[in-house]
């Protein structure tokens, strides 16, 4: 599988795939949760709440890993693992890009004075199980 064939695999998995496993650093040790994820090209975005874990986490440490796509099938399911930084924002212009009307589970609405977005800049993506493929690293930057 070449370059652009890989990307645009991972960019259907995007597309698809909203809930994924983010894995963040809690006392050295990995800290995994189930987070809805939104994306501009390979940049993701979450939102949370202030009063989270999430966010003490990346202020100690902003690297974060993503699992997104495995739907559960079993072996050749594809999906993508992504490294990458995590930063906490609260500006309107990225908190209007990511708002939905899923989210009023959890907040009022845009400007709930408790909701930030979690934008995660990709170091590393891998197309992972890809019909038996190796994996495939794609080339961020």
């Amino acid at each position: 599988m070449n370059h652009d064939e890989a990307k645009k695999a991972a960019l259907e998995i995007l597309d698809s795939s909203k809930v994924g496993v983010l894995a963040t650093v809690k006392g050295n040790k990995p800290h995994t949760r189930y987070m809805t994820f939104f994306h501009d090209g390979f940049t993701l975005y979450t939102a949370t709440s202030r009063k989270t874990q999430k966010v003490d986490e990346l202020e100690a440490n902003p690297h974060a890993h993503i699992l997104l796509g495995y739907e559960g099938e079993g072996v050749g399911d594809t999906y993508l693992e992504i490294e990458g930084r995590m930063a906490a924002h609260d500006d309107s212009q990225i908190i209007e890009k990511v708002w939905n009307e899923h989210l009023t589970g959890w907040f009022s609405g845009p400007d709930d004075p408790n909701l930030l977005i979690l934008r995660i800049h990709p170091d590393r993506v891998r197309l992972m199980n890809k019909k038996g493929q190796d994996p495939v690293e794609l080339q961020m930057g």
